[in-house]
């Protein structure tokens, strides 16, 4: 169920409606119902799994709780066994083999095992991952009842693709709830609008440009369609995933629960360490929390803090798919970070000097992407043999393309100096009523595409 679709829009009307109709105490059974149904309504058979995994999660907790020493530990193990293992199953277990095969039986052709990736696994794992992790540590009281738990891990706006939301954010809310007020109604709107219009007038219309090319690139070579096409995908899956959870956080900010900021003008940083700080914000605090703190930090030698960096992109990489793309993806953004390291330290680039750093960090930040999007190592390697080294051929972002561009570039560097958005959302009637009617008429007349395009995150 796509947010994008009118189902999903006709879904939401409902239970917004019956939420706020019925008595507090049914509208957690409501919602719990309601997510499992979204869940549900792309493959009814995975909600099995699902509700497996928040019951081996719900009641390691409480044993952690209810014991001392290896009894506790124990149940950690089984928590992160049940949860990595049938992530690891689900989303690895094709390119673990095809690997074996291959280094084993050199060019053998390798059937995949048919496996279908469970809508949303990579999200919900991590967030149960971190509430037994939390429970453990004594950073988070246990839940004690079962439905209260099942809501925080399926609740239905970041359950397919984020943010990532921590136990004692969701449940500070959960259990401190009160109705929203206008000014967060106000903002749950503009959240949702914003987020339509980064999926349907921005990313889809760069997605035709991306899905073009990277569908065979060499029928287009040349150092501007190489660049094109793989800026082009830069921006698609920025305003696709941004406007996703722009979605997820209005949408939640309706039924009074504020969801963390996940994406804070990436393409503005003036270092790929600062663009991790402003991208996917609440992916790069748990590979932070729960993995680089985890293997030491920043508090042993240089060395090991430029390990801690690599082991924890590489894992990043890896999150994000099956393949050895991401391996490299992520091991290049972990070099990367343990350069910035040795040549600025933990130092923030100020003044005019931002301005070359920023198109310079853009630059590499899209050159990466290239394994993230390209169809295996040999595409990959083909286009950036290309960006170098290609003839110069034709640009592939048209007119409309580069104009859409620089009107982002413009808000984002307004919103980023001047808050103007943020300002509008919380201004005059009258201005809040003419951003909203100019908003839906630019939805109705200038999405890219009749056809509901999947959010790019959907397949991780």
């Amino acid at each position: 169920m796509l947010f994008t679709t009118f189902q999903f829009a006709l879904f939401l009307a409902v239970v917004l409606g019956l939420h706020y109709a019925l008595p507090r105490p049914a509208r957690r059974y409501l919602l719990l119902g309601a997510s499992l149904y979204f869940y549900m309504a792309w493959n009814p058979k995975f909600v099995v799994l699902i509700l497996a995994l928040i019951t081996i999660d719900f009641f390691a907790a409480k044993w952690i709780v209810s014991r001392e020493g290896h009894a506790r530990r124990m149940a950690l193990l089984f928590s992160l066994a049940a949860n990595i293992g049938l992530l690891g199953w689900f989303k690895y277990a094709n390119f673990l083999r095809e690997t074996w095969l291959n280094l084993a039986q050199p060019g053998v052709a390798v059937v995949p095992m048919d496996i279908i990736l469970p809508l949303g696994i990579s999200f919900h794992t991590f967030q149960s991952i971190s509430y037994v992790i939390d429970v453990y540590r004594g950073e988070q009281e246990v839940i004690r009842s079962y439905v209260d738990y099942a809501l925080f891990v399926s609740f239905f706006p970041q359950l397919v693709a984020g943010p990532i939301v921590r136990a004692k954010e969701f449940f500070h809310d959960y259990f401190n709830w009160r109705p929203p007020t206008g000014a967060e109604w106000r903002r749950g709107v503009y959240f949702i609008l914003t987020g339509l219009a980064k999926k349907l007038l921005f990313a889809d219309r760069f997605s035709l440009v991306a899905d073009a090319y990277f569908a065979n690139p060499s029928a287009t070579p040349g150092m501007l369609p190489a660049w094109s096409g793989t800026i082009a995908f830069g921006l698609q899956i920025f305003f696709d995933f941004s406007g996703y959870t722009d979605i997820a956080i209005g949408v939640a900010l309706l039924f009074g629960y504020h969801f963390p900021e996940n994406f804070r003008r990436p393409y503005l940083a003036a270092t790929v360490t600062e663009f991790w700080r402003r991208w996917h914000i609440t992916l790069s605090n748990w590979l932070r929390d729960y993995v680089y703190i985890s293997l030491g930090g920043n508090r042993r030698r240089r060395m090991r803090t430029w390990i801690n960096l690599m082991a924890t992109m590489l894992l990043g990489g890896l999150w994000h798919g099956a393949s050895w793309n991401f391996v490299i993806w992520g091991g290049f953004h972990g070099a990367v970070l343990a350069i910035e390291r040795v040549i600025w330290g933990r130092r923030e680039r100020r003044g005019l000097a931002r301005i070359p750093l920023t198109i310079l960090t853009f630059l590499i930040v899209n050159f990466a992407w290239v394994f993230f999007r390209a169809k295996g190592v040999p595409a990959a390697l083909f286009v950036i043999r290309q960006m170098f080294t290609g003839v110069p051929g034709a640009n592939l972002l048209t007119g409309a393309n580069l104009a859409l561009a620089f009107v982002a570039l413009g808000i984002a560097v307004a919103e980023e100096y001047t808050e103007a958005l943020t300002r509008l959302a919380n201004g005059p009637v009258w201005a809040r009523t003419v951003a909203a009617v100019v908003a839906l008429l630019a939805l109705e007349l200038f999405t890219a595409t009749d056809l509901a395009i999947p959010f790019v995150y959907f397949q991780f």
